[in-house]
C-alpha cells in the first residue's frame, strides 16, 4: 500500500471500540469495513429496529455487531476510541461532548476520506448549484484523463475506496453543511457556489450555516486554492479569510481576473485580457444559474485542465436528475421536473430559466424559510400556480400579500397529493407553457427525499 497515512490510520484502529452513529448511506460501507479491521464495533441508529434496512440488519447479524436503536440509542455511547458520525447528528449532541471530553476521537466518513486521501481532493459546497458543478468538474477532469472519485452527497461513499486510491488521482465531493460542520481539515481544492437560508430547522441559526460552509476553506494552507462567486455578498466577504489563493466566478460583473459571463460567452479572465470560452448558448442546460455553475466549473478546474477540454465537457454535459429535468412535451407544453427545488432560491433560479410562461407546482414540507422573495418572481413568470404540502399556505400568502401591491395577479389552486396537482396543470396550461415542478420546500411532508418525490411526478407525468 503506497498510502503512508492510511497505513499507520488503520494500524491505529485494530481492536480499537468504533461508533458508527447514522446508518444511512456513507456510514453503512464503515460496517464491513472495520470488521475486516479487527475492530470492535457498535452501530447506532435513531430509528427502531423495524424501519432499519433489512440489508443492513444481515451485515450487523452476521457480523455480530453491537448495536443500539430507537429514540435513546445514544445512551449507550460510552468507552469508544473513535466516533463516525453522520451528517445529521449534531456534533454538539450532549453524549458526543461527553465522549470527546473522555477522549474520544469523533470525525466522519468524509473528514477521514479528506485527511487520508493520496491524492488531490476537491470540495464542492453552497446553498444552490452544488450537485451540477460538483458533476461539471468531474466530467471535465475525467475527460481531461485523470482517474476521478465523484462522492460525498452524490456518488458512492469512497473511505473504503482509498486503498485503491493514487496521488495523481482526483476526488471530486459535493459538500454539505452537515457534512462540514465541524470537520478540521479543508480540500486543496474549495468551492462556494453561493450562500443563501437553508437548512435552518437543524442549524441553530443563519450564522452557525455559514460558519459550516467556511470550513470548506479554513484548513487549506497557502497552496489552497478557494473558488467564490462574486455575485453573493457572503461568499465575496470570505476572500478575507481564505489561507491561499481565491479566483472569483461572476455572472454580473465584469471583474478583471477570474471567470465571467460576458454577453452570453464565458471568458476567463487575466488583468482584464480576456479568453474567450464557449457560448452560454453551446450549453444544453437552460438558464442564467447554470450558466453560473459552469463559470465556476470552469475556475476550480483552472490548474488542471485545458480550456478546450473545459469547453468540451461542458458543452456536452446534459444536466442531472430532478434538476430542471425535461420529462416531456404533452399538446405544445414542455414538462419539467425540478425536485431539486427544495429553496424558494432553488425555485426562483427555475422560474428565471425559462422565457415561457409557467404552471408552478410548488410546496412540501416546512424547513422555516421565508417565501417573501418568491412572491414577485411567481407573479412575473407564472400563469397559474398549484400548491400542495406544509408550506402551501405560506407560499399563497406571499403570492397574494404581493398581488395586493401590484397589478397582477394569477389563479391560485390548492391540492392535496402531488396526482391532484399534475392533473390540474394539465387543465389549465395553454399550448407554448412550460409546466414547472419545483416545490421551493423539502420532500419529507410526503416523500422520503426529493429523487423519490422526482420520480413519483415523473412516473405521473409519463402515464398522463
Amino acid at each position: 500500500m503506497e498510502n503512508e497515512k492510511l497505513k499507520e490510520f488503520l494500524n491505529y484502529i485494530r481492536n480499537k471500540k468504533v461508533a458508527i452513529i447514522g446508518l444511512g448511506v456513507s456510514n453503512v460501507p464503515l460496517l464491513d469495513y472495520f470488521y475486516k479491521q479487527g475492530c470492535k464495533i457498535t452501530a447506532f441508529d435513531n430509528r427502531e429496529i423495524d424501519n432499519i434496512d433489512k440489508n443492513i440488519l444481515d451485515i450487523i447479524t452476521q457480523r455480530n455487531i453491537e448495536f443500539s436503536f430507537g429514540k435513546n440509542n445514544l445512551s449507550k455511547l460510552h468507552g469508544f476510541d473513535i466516533i463516525f458520525r453522520s451528517p445529521t447528528c449534531r456534533a454538539d449532541t450532549p453524549e458526543l461532548v461527553e465522549e470527546a471530553k473522555r477522549g474520544a476521537i469523533i470525525t466522519s466518513e468524509i473528514e477521514m476520506l479528506i485527511e487520508l486521501c493520496p491524492g488531490k481532493v476537491v470540495g464542492i459546497t453552497g446553498s444552490d448549484g452544488k450537485t451540477t458543478t460538483t458533476s461539471l468538474i468531474y466530467e471535465i477532469l475525467k475527460k481531461q484523463g485523470y482517474n476521478c472519485y465523484l462522492g460525498g452527497n452524490i456518488g458512492i461513499p469512497l473511505f473504503t475506496k482509498l486503498e485503491e486510491m493514487k496521488k495523481d488521482d482526483i476526488v471530486v465531493l459535493e459538500l454539505s453543511s452537515f457534512q462540514l460542520m465541524d470537520i478540521k481539515v479543508s480540500p486543496q481544492i474549495a468551492v462556494i457556489t453561493n450562500i443563501s437560508p437553508n437548512h435552518l430547522d437543524i442549524h441553530k441559526s443563519y450564522e452557525e450555516y455559514i460558519e459550516a460552509k467556511k470550513n470548506i476553506f479554513k484548513f487549506q494552507d497557502e497552496n489552497g486554492i478557494l473558488i467564490l462567486n462574486y455575485d453573493n455578498e457572503i461568499t465575496k466577504a470570505c476572500e478575507a479569510e481564505a489561507p491561499g489563493k481565491v479566483v472569483f466566478f461572476s455572472t454580473e460583473t465584469k471583474i478583471p481576473n477570474g471567470v465571467i459571463l460576458d454577453d452570453n460567452v464565458i471568458k476567463i479572465c487575466n488583468n482584464n485580457l480576456r479568453k474567450h470560452i464557449l457560448n452560454a448558448k453551446e450549453l444544453l442546460l437552460r438558464g442564467k444559474h447554470n450558466y453560473a455553475n459552469a463559470c465556476t466549473a470552469i475556475a476550480a478546474t483552472m490548474s488542471l485542465a485545458d480550456t478546450e477540454i473545459q469547453a468540451e465537457a461542458i458543452k456536452n454535459f446534459k444536466g442531472v436528475k430532478h434538476r430542471l429535468e425535461f420529462v416531456r412535451e404533452i399538446d405544445g407544453v414542455k414538462w419539467y421536473n425540478d425536485s431539486i427545488g427544495t429553496s424558494p432560491t432553488r425555485t426562483i433560479a427555475g422560474l428565471n430559466s425559462f422565457e415561457e410562461k409557467i404552471v408552478l407546482i410548488a410546496g412540501g414540507y416546512d424547513k422555516h424559510l421565508d417565501y417573501t422573495p418568491i412572491a414577485k418572481p411567481i407573479l412575473d413568470n407564472v400563469s397559474s400556480l398549484i400548491l400542495m404540502g406544509q408550506t402551501a399556505g405560506k407560499i399563497k400568502k406571499s403570492v397574494e400579500d404581493e398581488m395586493e401591491n401590484s397589478d397582477k395577479s394569477i389563479d391560485i389552486y390548492e391540492c392535496d397529493t402531488l396526482k391532484e396537482t399534475i392533473e390540474v396543470a394539465k387543465n389549465v396550461a395553454k399550448k407554448g407553457e412550460v409546466v414547472l415542478f419545483s416545490p421551493a420546500s423539502a420532500s419529507f411532508d410526503m416523500y422520503k427525499n426529493f429523487e423519490e418525490r422526482g420520480d413519483k411526478f415523473k412516473a405521473i407525468v409519463n402515464s398522463l
